[in-house]
């Protein structure tokens, strides 16, 4: 692996970055971390991570949007997934599972039991939330 940039004082480095894995020690706790993330999080090789973050990226758009006008909607076809109405979009918009905890901390409810509610009912405790913020209203 060959890697170019510029070191600190802005001169060219031109050497590749060298890994000695006779030194390393296996850390089971690496392997663990990995399998108990979400799926969105879960990546085989930096490749991976490096395209979906910026396929991610390119489809990203900022918006501010008043909070009561999102609407919260378990789908029939999956029971286990959320979907945001968001005023002005075509489409549905599925939260990964870090905007999920934002969407949750924005409503004062605690995220990690809402990940285990059923998905009807955690929308309906969201779209109470939403209902009910007056931060953007």
């Amino acid at each position: 692996m060959n890697i170019i940039g510029t070191s600190q004082n802005g001169q060219t480095v031109e050497s590749g970055f060298r890994v000695d894995i006779s030194r390393g020690e296996r850390i089971g706790r690496v392997s663990s971390e990995w399998f108990s993330r979400p799926d969105d999080e879960r990546f085989l090789s930096l490749t991976e991570l490096y395209d979906a973050v910026k396929a991610r990226a390119d489809r990203a758009k900022a918006r501010t949007v008043e909070s009561r006008a999102v609407r919260v909607e378990a789908s029939r076809e999956d029971a286990e997934r959320l979907s945001l109405i968001v005023p002005g979009q075509d489409a549905p918009i599925a939260p990964t599972h870090w905007s999920f905890g934002q969407l949750c901390s924005l409503v004062g409810a605690p995220a990690t039991y809402m990940r285990q509610l059923p998905a009807p009912l955690a929308g309906i405790n969201l779209q109470h939330g939403l209902l009910s913020h007056r931060a953007l209203s």
